[in-house]
């Protein structure tokens, strides 16, 4: 069988791994990268012997390319992922599949009309954080209460896209893998309150993201969930925060689940049990194989665009929550 031919569409963090994946495997072969700065994709190129295409769209119209991988800045994911599928080419795009609902819609319906693949990468559901949370919740018996807290001190911010509300996004549009983690162990959600604080470099701080670059955000959202499950979820990066937080505390009527970090526990009337979780290490890979036994041999993929498309809408009701300071209902929503 000959090797699928992948372009690839970013050079950062995420396409590295990517790259490093698709050489390793023998059923892939990495031909082409596409990049935003011409000496970074150059580079990029000639550490992993790839031709350097000038731009994106050059690249999507290769028609040696069966698959297109988009792991550049989030703004782009949806129109590279459009161009891709209507030159005939299988998709993998980095989460979130667009900043737009709608867009994120049209994407789904033109992969189903094209008969090709569209698939959104969601390592956090690879993890053996979530491999040991999907294991201990039946311990718990039923759930009430989730915390989950993400906060990152930076200081002084660092000169990224992803400081950067056009090119990011929404905070937990750009970050939804925190809201996915919790549709995927506990389903629907039915109303979801948010509110979010932005600060520049001159010193200011707004509730809206009125800024082209800010240096720190905060954004909590309360999310209900249709089984009566109330989370909180807090995600901030930035320089006005001084104490990093990684924790996600799961109540339930017959015990807890906690993680700090990657050391989680197990916490029951007279006993606490640690749980087992290895290195968040190696996913992109994970998620890369997965996709090539898919391609290759039809066997399932572990997450399915409509589910990353209903978490995407649970985010933009936290936008619109924020936006507008009014709780946003949810119930008319079906998660897949």
């Amino acid at each position: 069988m000959n090797p699928l031919k992948i372009g690839l569409v970013g050079t950062g963090y995420a396409a590295k791994v990517r790259a490093e994946a698709l050489q390793a495997d023998s059923r892939a072969c990495l031909v082409a990268v596409a990049g935003h700065r011409t000496e970074k994709t150059e580079a990029f190129s000639q550490t992993f012997g790839v031709e350097a295409i000038e731009s994106w769209a050059g690249l999507v119209e290769r028609p040696d390319l069966d698959v297109v991988i988009i792991s550049n800045v989030n703004r782009e994911h949806g129109k590279v992922a459009h161009a891709a599928l209507q030159a005939g080419k299988h998709v993998i795009v980095d989460y979130p599949l667009a900043l737009d609902v709608s867009e994120a819609e049209a994407l789904i319906a033109l992969s189903k009309a094209q008969g090709k693949l569209l698939h959104v990468e969601h390592i956090e559901l690879l993890s053996s954080i979530h491999q040991a949370l999907k294991q201990a919740l039946p311990a718990i018996g039923s759930v009430f209460h989730v915390r989950y807290a993400s906060v990152n001190p930076q200081r002084p911010a660092p000169k990224k896209w992803t400081y950067q509300p056009a090119l990011f996004g929404f905070p937990l549009v750009g970050a939804i893998s925190r809201l996915h983690r919790l549709v995927d162990l506990f389903g629907q959600v039915a109303t979801v309150s948010c509110q979010t604080r932005y600060w520049s470099s001159e010193g200011g701080f707004s509730n809206q993201s009125e800024f082209d670059t800010y240096t720190t955000c905060l954004c909590i959202a309360q999310l209900r969930f249709v089984s009566g499950l109330l989370a909180e979820v807090v995600y901030g990066k930035g320089e006005m925060l001084w104490q990093e937080e990684r924790t996600l505390e799961i109540q339930g009527e017959k015990g807890a689940i906690i993680f700090e970090g990657e050391q989680g526990r197990l916490v029951q009337a007279g006993q606490t049990i640690p749980l087992e979780s290895g290195s968040r290490r190696g996913l992109f890979a994970k998620d890369t194989a997965i996709v090539l036994d898919h391609l290759l041999s039809g066997t399932p993929l572990y997450v399915s665009s409509e589910a990353s498309l209903y978490t995407l809408r649970v985010a933009d009701a936290a936008r619109r929550s924020a936006e507008t300071s009014q709780t946003v209902h949810l119930e008319n929503l079906e998660s897949s």
